[in-house]
């Protein structure tokens, strides 16, 4: 099918109206100026000015740690969860299952916030930053599932038979063979938790109580009173943080492709 002259275009507008705002909000993180759309001169003060706020870094590491957590769990139980669904084959309430794998796809993030509230107040559990984890953990789970589940259903089984004939256990097959094989999926699916559990807002704030403010709580709570160049600060820090991952995992996942691809020459050479 022969390309419209059109395509480049649309998609040069598509990308500017996606990347110039991020552009335009780093660039003015470094503005001299209290004023965010009066460009004062190049200063650092805001970075400056950003490290010595408590508030900002308190809450920034409560939602590292949130997002680290909350990213490890959901990737482990992502991958079980992948696992059942392509290994098992058909068994009763596979059905049900993969839909509670799949909802918090489709289902809007305000339900889940408040049904994960309603359930934390059911049980008495006080809202800290473990509800948070908890709840990032179960909407982040099933990106990581389906990502990985994609990477299983085109995994060439007759190597982990040949482990096991060669007398390999299946426990000791899963961790020599099948996930070195996964684990740029797994990275994958892992990178792609930690950047929703970065930047939610949505259930945070339904879950999240005294002490356990996350950045985007706190960034939100600020820019309704006006926003200043120390919040570009932080929003740029945040970009390079998602960039540097992305950039890494996929790196990553490019070597250990293109090593998969040596090795079975290799084997087929030999």
């Amino acid at each position: 099918m022969k390309s419209s002259k059109f395509d480049p275009v649309i998609l040069t507008l598509g990308f500017a109206f996606l990347y110039i705002p991020i552009v335009i909000l780093v660039i003015y993180s470094f503005n001299e100026s209290k004023l965010v759309t009066v460009w004062g001169g190049f200063s650092l003060k805001w970075y400056r000015e950003m490290w010595s706020n408590e508030g900002l870094m308190s809450a920034a590491w409560v939602t590292i740690r949130v997002a680290l957590l909350s990213a490890t769990i959901g990737t482990a139980l992502g991958m079980l969860a992948a696992l059942t669904l392509v290994r098992f084959g058909r068994f009763p309430g596979r059905l049900l299952f993969s839909g509670m794998i799949y909802a918090p796809l489709v289902m809007p993030e305000v339900i889940t916030g408040l049904s994960l509230l309603l359930l934390f107040v059911a049980i008495g559990l006080d809202r800290d930053m473990m509800t948070v984890t908890i709840a990032h953990t179960t909407f982040t789970m099933c990106y990581a599932a389906i990502v990985i589940q994609s990477r299983l259903l085109t995994f060439d089984r007759s190597l982990e038979e040949a482990a096991q004939d060669l007398g390999c256990p299946p426990v000791r097959t899963f961790f020599k063979i099948t996930l070195p094989l996964i684990l740029p999926a797994v990275l994958s699916g892992w990178v792609l938790a930690f950047t929703l559990s970065l930047d939610d807002l949505v259930i945070a704030s339904f879950t999240t109580g005294p002490g356990a403010t996350t950045l985007p709580i706190k960034i939100y709570s600020q820019v309704r009173l006006g926003v200043t160049p120390e919040i570009n600060a932080v929003c740029s820090i945040l970009i390079g943080i998602v960039t540097f991952g992305v950039i890494v995992a996929s790196i990553t996942t490019k070597r250990r492709e293109l090593q998969r691809l040596r090795d079975e020459h290799a084997a087929i050479r030999g």
